[in-house]
């Protein structure tokens, strides 16, 4: 049985401070559950409609009602099972290979696909400004199926941190080097931007060799991709030129 004020707490866990105040988070769905507990994430407890299999001692699980579990999920549709977990310290990132940074992306679901794409290209660190969207927002862990636990995220001052690293700096504008033409391309951080915006103008300085996407088709009057579809670009450019100059 689960308490009013336990699903209070969890309620609470949908708001980015009460979880950096309490450094946990939720997770919904078998699938995303499962790849979490078989990760480096600690679970705190794990909510269920029904005895489902899940390798989790006892005291950790409870069995809850359809509708307390709906009140407790960030999901519109609810699933039959949510977990709380603890949140991990970032690594120290390694600017050895690939990694890319986020300027100010705000949508959970992009944040989340971006992260799922990184962890399918094997590209292992992700450096975020301090204004783009919680990696444990609801949303986020959701998009990203677990994916989540194979990638380690920073939150930093993003020009800061950018100054000091030592190799190249790629960023993605509407101007620049057409990404299939790209010669000498060398492992770096590749910047993507805001939804709205794009890269900041500070962060346009920092950036050593700005590309493109190119528009193909006779109207050409789209205006720009959404972030996520880029990066899945981008990654599958950059890792198909690297391999093939090798």
């Amino acid at each position: 049985m689960v308490t009013k004020n336990q699903i209070k707490g969890i309620k609470s866990l949908h708001q980015k401070k009460y979880r950096k105040e309490h450094q946990l988070f939720i997770a919904e769905g078998v699938k995303v559950i499962q790849e979490l507990l078989q990760s480096s994430f600690v679970l705190e407890h794990l909510y269920v409609t029904n005895e489902m299999e899940f390798d989790v001692p006892a005291h950790q699980r409870t069995i809850v009602s359809a509708d307390d579990l709906k009140k407790m999920s960030a999901l519109t549709t609810t699933p039959n099972c949510l977990a709380v977990f603890h949140c991990l310290e970032s690594k120290s990132l390694d600017f050895s290979d690939w990694v890319v940074a986020l300027d100010d992306v705000r949508d959970p679901g992009n944040l989340g696909t971006i992260i799922r794409l990184c962890d399918w290209f094997g590209i292992r660190h992700i450096v975020c400004s301090l204004e783009t969207v919680d990696c444990y927002n609801p949303k986020v862990i959701q998009a990203t199926m677990g994916s989540v636990s194979r990638v380690n995220i920073a939150y930093t001052d993003l020009a800061t941190r950018l100054k000091k690293v030592d190799a190249p700096i790629y960023g993605t504008f509407l101007g620049g080097e057409n990404i299939y033409e790209m010669k000498g391309v060398q492992p770096g951080v590749i910047v993507m931007g805001n939804e709205a915006n794009g890269i900041s103008t500070e962060i346009e300085q920092l950036v050593s060799r700005k590309i493109t996407i190119p528009r193909f088709g006779n109207l050409q009057q789209t205006e720009s991709l959404n972030v996520a579809m880029a990066t899945s670009i981008v990654l599958s450019e950059f890792r198909r030129s690297v391999f093939n100059e090798q």
